[in-house]
């Protein structure tokens, strides 16, 4: 059965359908295909250009990539016919590599400012118990947080918001082995709460520890769809096409 057949047929809470995305002229993600289950992590994972990021971008429904087919469902609602905003407004919640912590602002008005606009999401006191580091530096300007503080309050702004769906780009990037434990404890917590998280990540051994599945990209197109596990146990999969 062809890729696009099974994504088609499979029930799921969140589900990509061949869905292509453009860079000017340059053909990013091609046909990519891939179902997560309500409350799962997916870590989506392959070689620098194999098209990780454009996929994120181009299921939070972002301006670059410019051009993009296929479907992107999420509970039943058609983000592929949304603008960026609305897909937001859906449940959809990006956090990019650069964290985008908005300069000027502190700790709590990054928080505050994700909930001006309705739906509204997690309470500050639900984040600050989720994050007690963010609580002890509330008052603090954000980008004066070290890189991992920087990462959970990302995180946190994305949960200020009532979101369905979690798409991480690159969380563990410049960021010590202790404090990625920190980062990974949390995505459990939040896993525990029914969000759905898709991690795109380097490394991707740490990534494929914490995910329930897996699905890899290479030049754009799905080459692997399944259990993390079977990634961790396939020592040429991980060669050929992760190099690790």
């Amino acid at each position: 059965m062809s890729q696009k057949a099974k994504t088609a047929n499979a029930p799921a809470y969140f589900s990509v359908w061949d869905l292509h995305a453009y860079y000017g002229e340059s053909y990013i993600v091609q046909g990519v295909s891939f179902n997560v289950h309500e409350g799962e992590i997916l870590a989506l994972l392959g070689r620098n250009g194999a098209g990780k990021t454009s996929t994120l971008r181009a299921i939070a429904r972002l301006d670059d990539p410019a051009i993009t087919f296929g479907e992107i469902w999420l509970d039943h609602q058609p983000l592929h016919e949304m603008k960026a905003y609305q897909a937001s407004q859906a449940g959809c919640a990006l956090v990019p590599e650069d964290r985008r912590i908005i300069a000027g602002l502190t700790v709590e008005e990054n928080l505050q400012l994700a909930q001006i606009v309705e739906p509204k999401g997690w309470s500050l006191e639900r984040i600050y118990e989720l994050f007690p580091r963010l609580k002890e530096r509330r008052k603090q300007e954000g980008v004066t947080l070290s890189g991992g503080e920087q990462q959970m309050l990302a995180i946190a702004r994305a949960l200020a918001r009532d979101i369905k769906v979690l798409l991480l780009d690159e969380p563990y990037e410049g960021l010590a082995p202790v404090i990625v434990d920190e980062i990974e404890k949390t995505l459990n917590l939040i896993k525990e709460q029914g969000i759905t998280t898709v991690i795109v990540e380097q490394n991707a051994k740490r990534a494929l520890a914490l995910a329930d599945r897996a699905v890899i990209l290479d030049i754009g197109q799905v080459v692997f769809d399944g259990l993390a596990s079977e990634v961790l146990e396939n020592a040429e999969l991980r060669a050929e096409y992760l190099a690790i």
